[in-house]
């Protein structure tokens, strides 16, 4: 099997193609959230910024792409709030199926109050908000991730805790 080429900084259309995706994620989650009261939509908005920020201060901050253009962009944004950590520690960190859940809830709890809003009172734009949210959340980031971001990846080949859980099967 060829192996990819990495990017050193990945194009800049990537990284609009990611954010899209995400930005998408975060627009529809919100607008479902909503649907229950906008203090609801404040603290969905909060945990999206909890885990944006953890993200930055403690997995970019040690990524081989910290200052560089990742997938993402969050290797430079980064490098613009926080110090260069230890590359070492970013391969060292060990990743579960639990550690990924808070993520994986960004769209799960959106999807599931579009379920219990649809319930109550049917509404056509809340379905197929609740729909697209599945597919961009769950479709959407696996084509992100496997078809844009790891496959090019040069911290893949040092060494990426989300590598080793995604493909302990084909190890």
């Amino acid at each position: 099997m060829e192996q990819q080429k990495c990017y050193e900084n990945y194009p800049f259309w990537m990284v609009i193609v990611s954010n899209i995706i995400s930005f998408a994620i975060y627009i529809i989650g919100g607008f479902l959230v909503y649907q229950v009261g906008l203090l609801w939509l404040l603290l969905y908005i909060c945990y999206i910024l909890i885990l944006e920020i953890k993200l930055l201060k403690g997995h970019c901050v040690n990524c081989y792409y910290f200052g560089k253009t990742c997938f993402s962009g969050k290797g430079r944004l980064s490098s613009l709030f926080f110090k260069r950590g230890k590359p070492t520690k970013f391969i060292d960190i060990k990743i579960t199926w639990k550690d990924i859940v808070p993520d994986f809830l960004i769209s799960v709890i959106p999807i599931l109050v579009g379920i219990v809003v649809l319930v109550r009172n049917f509404n056509w734009i809340i379905l197929l908000f609740t729909v697209a949210l599945f597919f961009l959340g769950f479709l959407g980031n696996a084509l992100v991730r496997g078809h844009l971001a790891c496959k090019y990846c040069k911290q893949r080949e040092l060494g990426c805790p989300a590598q080793k859980l995604f493909n302990k099967t084909k190890q």
